[in-house]
C-alpha cells in the first residue's frame, strides 16, 4: 500500500484499514494479523490526540510524512499507530485490535497465552505479541522491506460498526472507533 492511502483524513484511513493484514518481520520468522479494530485521532481541535498540545519530542512523527508509524506509551504498553492526514495536517490512526494469521506461535509465547482470540484484542495486547517498541517510532510501513508493512486482505471487510474512541475522557462528537462487528478479536 503506498503513501497516498494514508495521505488522506484519518477517519477514512481508519476505516479503511480494517481488513488490511499488518505484517511484523522479526527474529526471521513473519507475524501477520488482520486488522479488526481502529480509532482515527487528529491534530490541535481533538482532545483525545496526542497532538492535542501542539508538537513535541514524542509526537513529532505524527506531523510528519503520512504512513510512518507513531509509537507511545500508555500504561506501560507501547501502542501502534499509523500516521495518516491531509497535507500540512496532523492525525494518525491507532491500530487496537488483530486477528492472528501468521506466527500464532510466536504470539503464544510473546504474549503467556493459548487463547488465540486474547493475543491482540486490545492495542497492548498486540504490540506486545507482535514486538512493537519504540524502536519503530518513525519507520516506513510503505515500504516493502520495512519490518512492519500493511498489505491487502482478502476481501472487503463484511461488518463495518462504530462507537466512540474507548478509554477517551475528552472526545470530539462523532464516532471514531471503526470495528468488524462481526469479529471475536476486537478488544476486551
Amino acid at each position: 500500500m503506498d503513501r497516498s492511502f494514508y495521505t488522506r483524513d484519518p477517519a477514512a484511513v481508519a476505516r479503511d484499514l480494517l481488513g488490511k493484514v499488518i505484517v511484523r518481520r522479526l527474529e526471521g520468522e513473519s507475524l501477520s494479523g488482520r486488522i479488526v479494530e481502529t480509532e482515527a485521532y487528529f491534530g490541535g481541535l481533538d482532545p483525545a490526540s496526542r497532538a492535542f498540545r501542539g508538537r513535541k519530542n514524542y509526537n513529532s512523527v505524527m506531523f510528519e510524512q503520512p504512513g510512518r508509524i507513531f509509537v507511545y506509551m500508555v500504561h506501560g504498553w507501547w501502542l501502534l499507530n499509523i500516521v495518516a492526514h491531509l497535507q500540512d495536517e496532523v492525525g494518525a490512526v491507532l491500530i487496537r485490535a488483530l486477528e492472528p494469521l501468521e506466527g500464532v506461535e510466536h504470539m503464544e509465547r510473546r504474549r503467556e497465552k493459548r487463547d488465540v482470540r486474547e493475543l491482540a484484542s486490545g492495542p497492548g495486547k498486540l504490540s506486545q505479541a507482535f514486538a512493537v517498541t519504540k524502536a519503530l517510532n518513525g519507520l516506513d510501513v510503505t515500504q516493502g522491506d520495512s519490518e512492519l508493512t500493511v498489505v491487502a486482505g482478502e476481501g472487503e471487510p463484511c461488518t463495518i460498526s462504530t462507537s466512540r474512541r474507548i478509554g477517551v475522557t475528552k472526545d470530539l462528537p462523532r464516532d471514531l472507533r471503526f470495528y468488524l462487528g462481526d469479529s471475536e478479536f476486537t478488544s476486551r
